[in-house]
């Protein structure tokens, strides 16, 4: 079988090496004898998974121990809830919230039955098209949350800002993909699916000293001290996504780290950017500055090249291609395991198009 270039935005692409060691696991995991699918997540050959799992984050982000780490499942969607039900005051609790896309307005409707949300930066009039940035968050709110990546709409947030409370930001997209400062966030959240690992369990790490300030009664199951007391035991952890999510940050940490992947998503970027600015039948939907390294967003501007144009790169063994049925379109999901000659494929098909 001839493997795809695959341009998936998730759940998607991931290091063939990651695909190899999690099927071998799955018949006989460590050479015990039974699958990781069936031994028990408190025996002493998956514990060291959990645990490797959670300390490679704070290396690979450079955090200390003021920081944890735990996994969750419920997706980053949960998190849309979790966050301020650990951050949010119980009386007269204010969050502030930046939306740009659509996980970032599902976060802010979660937030909304918590206590009182600010949207204090928004492009949705604009269709998402770019990263607002004329805002200011004061002490008056319990937290300020931010998406970094936008999935659907192809923008990024090149920078964060400074605020005068804490900061959350949802990751889930580009986790792991440039070189960032960690320690300016507070809580960072990030679905697997991405440039992680497969689809099932969510990573968050949050600063210690800012829980169980709140006053409020937190539901065990959604109270971070809970999961990080419980070193993410709290209940039976979905052992599969979290073993394939350790051995592909093993593999981001064996192959340069975070600094390396930058390098070669800048370049990956690069290329089909250049492409779509230098050939007249493609354009982005975004501004210019705010376009993602991870999902370039694009259209086809003559409708009659399209069953031509879908049918060559189809042809090329691209897959994943399609743009999300809220926006059209195309869309070419850039992640840390692409390789640059799938890039390069897509590139060539645009160009031979006439």
């Amino acid at each position: 079988m001839i493997k795809k270039h695959n341009f998936s935005a998730g759940p998607c692409i991931l290091p063939q090496e990651v695909f190899q060691k999690s099927a071998e696991a799955i018949l006989d995991f460590n050479g015990i004898g039974l699958s990781l699918l069936e031994i028990s997540h408190r025996s002493k050959d998956f514990v060291p998974v959990m645990d490797e799992a959670r300390a490679i984050v704070k290396r690979l982000m450079k955090l200390g121990d003021d920081y944890e780490v735990f996994y969750v499942g419920g997706g980053a969607s949960l998190q849309f809830l979790m966050a301020p039900f650990n951050l949010m005051k119980a009386e007269n609790g204010k969050a502030a919230y930046l939306d740009t896309g659509t996980w970032a307005a599902g976060a802010i409707k979660e937030a909304k039955k918590i206590g009182t949300v600010d949207v204090v930066g928004s492009s949705k009039e604009d269709n998402y098209s770019f990263i607002p940035k004329d805002y200011k968050v004061g002490s008056e709110y319990d937290y300020f949350h931010c998406t970094s990546n936008n999935t659907i709409f192809g923008t990024q947030m090149k920078s964060f800002p400074e605020v005068d409370t804490l900061m959350v930001c949802d990751m889930s997209s580009d986790i792991f993909s440039r070189v960032i400062d960690f320690t300016q966030f507070d809580v960072i959240y990030a679905g697997a699916q991405k440039n992680m690992g497969p689809a099932g369990v969510t990573m968050v790490v949050v600063k210690k000293s800012i829980l169980g300030n709140t006053g409020r009664d937190i539901p065990s199951y959604l109270d971070y001290a809970q999961h990080i007391s419980k070193e993410s035991m709290f209940n039976t952890p979905p052992v599969f996504p979290v073993y394939a999510t350790l051995l592909t940050l093993q593999h981001l940490e064996n192959n340069g780290g975070i600094e390396a992947a930058e390098v070669k998503n800048e370049a990956k970027a690069k290329l089909l950017y250049d492409e779509i600015d230098r050939n007249p039948l493609f354009e982005c939907f975004c501004a210019k500055e705010d376009r993602s390294n991870m999902n370039a967003s694009f259209k086809l501007l003559d409708d009659s090249k399209k069953e031509e144009f879908d049918n060559a790169w189809k042809a090329a063994g691209i897959n994943g291609l399609n743009g999300h049925r809220s926006l059209g379109g195309y869309r070419a999901s850039m992640y840390n395991a692409l390789p640059i000659e799938s890039v390069q494929v897509l590139v060539d098909v645009m160009k031979n198009i006439k």
